[in-house]
């Protein structure tokens, strides 16, 4: 049986990291096969290409360029590590995937959505995550996350951006949500970690049922 996609999608310091890797931990006590990984990355050629995007490098060639360099990352991602993975039955979470283009350089870049379709065209194909979940914070306590835990190092491209930028960025993942219930579930990840651990459990029990996933639990939820 193919393996399911799962994605993690939000704003800055809403916890995709650490809820990937709680699930993926559950996944696997559950006795199911899974990977994490993340985008920008997640091979090695995207791993380059992620250097560059988030070092600013190439913030001066304009969005189109950084959604061109981003669409490159996937493209090597989805040879490379994702697809390869759900073949071989293996489940795959990934720590942003096609939404962030759609939110960042889409909906905050402007960038027209007919460019952005052709790359996931050229990129995905037919490829879409089964669920994907949608952490919800206030931009401030977001921002203030993530300066927590990059302590001394300087911030990423899009750290850096203004306040406004990570207010709108919030606003644009909720309409997402809004706009695909079938494949979005927002996450109020201002919760504790474990409420909010255990609230994505119950999504995956329920969408993802044990009826069609051999080795997840009926009536998993604790």
């Amino acid at each position: 049986m193919r393996g399911r996609f799962i994605t993690f999608e939000g704003g800055e310091g809403t916890g995709k990291s650490t809820h990937s890797t709680l699930l993926a931990e559950r996944l696997t006590a559950a006795g199911i096969g899974v990977i994490r990984t993340r985008e920008p990355g997640g091979s090695p050629g995207a791993e380059v290409i992620r250097h560059v995007l988030l070092s600013g490098v190439a913030e001066p060639l304009g969005v189109e360029a950084e959604a061109l360099l981003f669409a490159a990352a996937r493209g090597d991602h989805v040879r490379n590590t994702i697809e390869p993975a759900l073949v071989e039955g293996v489940w795959v979470i990934c720590d942003r995937f096609i939404d962030s283009t759609r939110v960042y350089q889409g909906a905050l870049g402007h960038l027209d959505p007919r460019f952005i379709r052709a790359l996931e065209r050229v990129t995905v194909g037919e490829l879409k995550p089964d669920l994907t979940f949608i952490l919800d914070v206030p931009a401030e306590v977001g921002l203030a996350r993530a300066k927590k835990r990059r302590g001394e190092r300087v911030a990423d491209r899009f750290e850096a951006e203004s306040r406004a930028f990570h207010e709108a960025l919030r606003d644009a993942y909720r309409r997402l949500a809004a706009e695909e219930p079938e494949r979005c579930v927002a996450i109020d990840a201002t919760q504790s970690k474990p409420e909010v651990a255990e609230r994505i459990w119950k999504v995956v029990v329920e969408r993802l049922d044990s009826a069609q996933v051999p080795g997840l639990p009926a009536g998993a939820v604790s």
